[in-house]
């Protein structure tokens, strides 16, 4: 399947993604899908939006989660038939089984090559389907029990926040769905675009799929516990020799203690919090028209040529010299990117 996405005015239509909104939807994700891939950039410099966007039902009303309200005067599921991109939402009663004609549009998107994607428990759509037959995926850890009971041919990893297993990815829970939407976006656009959109949602702009659903402790117990002062020191210090005992030393506190409060805050270890902002800068640095892959490697922290190439395969499936084919200066993903002066820190 395709899986680089045309900016507009590139001489192409843009890759067009098609949401399947079903009875009892949950509209959260919808409006991730809508927030992520349905509305204008300006903030990229481009009048419209990366993608274009279309909801689509299979019947003319369908009534959302709880029924909040009723979705109408949107195509049928016969717009399913164009998609590159096909996101089945979740939806709170995942015992009922989806509508034969969903399924069927499910599986007819997937064999023609489409992206197949889920939100929170639409995975169950995808399981019902037979799609995700021999394949990773996640869903909700609430219900990865009867996942696990109803579909045992799918290998549920469900203590993730997303899959990505090629041409059908994965989220977790509601929240998992920005970090699903923004992980595409960067496989489509680039890094640089995807931390403009981040920006623009207040939303960190690269969790890993791998790292936990859920933590121990949601809230800091106090306000002055918060990581922010030490990310942002550690941010504009990436290419220096950081350590997790010297980030544990910024921040006044044990490297035990820093341990549970990045868990507790950011759903991950305070070393593989840095390894992804060293790769999200070494993505940068490559987009912006850096040649020299050693340089690369040394100011962005990663050291030498080879681990560059191991942490950023892991992160995005690309080597670097593939990164730079798809996404450098002069590539068609290259035209959304926001100039290097007009990019803030990432925060």
């Amino acid at each position: 399947m395709p899986q680089e996405s045309s900016q507009p005015g590139a001489g192409r239509p843009p890759h067009r993604v098609v949401v399947v909104v079903d009875e009892g939807t949950n509209p959260f994700e919808v409006g991730v899908a809508t927030e992520v891939f349905g509305l204008p950039r300006p903030e990229l410099g481009l009048e419209g939006a990366l993608y274009e966007l279309v909801l689509c039902t299979p019947r003319p009303d369908v009534r959302m989660n709880h029924g909040f309200f009723t979705l109408s005067g949107v195509p049928g599921l016969d717009a399913a038939e164009t998609a590159d991109t096909l996101i089945m939402p979740g939806r709170p009663d995942t015992t009922v089984p989806r509508a034969p004609d969903v399924l069927a549009a499910i599986r007819r998107a997937h064999a023609r090559g489409a992206r197949i994607v889920s939100f929170c428990t639409g995975a169950f759509a995808l399981a019902e389907s037979g799609v995700l037959d021999g394949r990773r995926a996640s869903t909700h850890w609430q219900w990865a029990g009867s996942f696990r009971e109803r579909f045992p041919a799918v290998q549920l990893e469900p203590d993730v926040l997303f899959v990505d297993d090629g041409d059908i990815l994965t989220a977790a829970g509601s929240a998992a769905a920005v970090d699903l939407a923004l992980h595409l976006v960067r496989k489509d656009f680039g890094a640089e675009v995807a931390n403009s959109v981040s920006r623009r949602l207040v939303f960190a702009a690269h969790r890993d799929g791998g790292q936990r659903q859920f933590v121990e402790r949601p809230v800091p117990e106090v306000p002055d516990e918060s990581l922010a002062p030490v990310l942002a020191w550690a941010q504009e210090r990436l290419g220096e020799p950081l350590t997790v005992a010297g980030l544990a030393a910024r921040a006044g506190v044990s490297t035990a203690t820093l341990h549970r409060r990045f868990r507790a805050q950011l759903g991950t270890t305070p070393l593989a919090w840095l390894t992804g902002e060293r790769v999200a800068l070494a993505c940068r640095l490559i987009e912006r028209g850096e040649e020299r892959l050693d340089v690369v490697a040394h100011r962005s922290g990663l050291g030498t040529l080879a681990n560059l190439r191991a942490r950023m395969r892991r992160e995005t499936g690309l080597g670097p010299s593939d990164y730079r084919r798809r996404f450098g200066p002069g590539t068609p993903a290259a035209a959304g990117r926001i100039p290097a002066a007009a990019t803030a820190r990432t925060p």
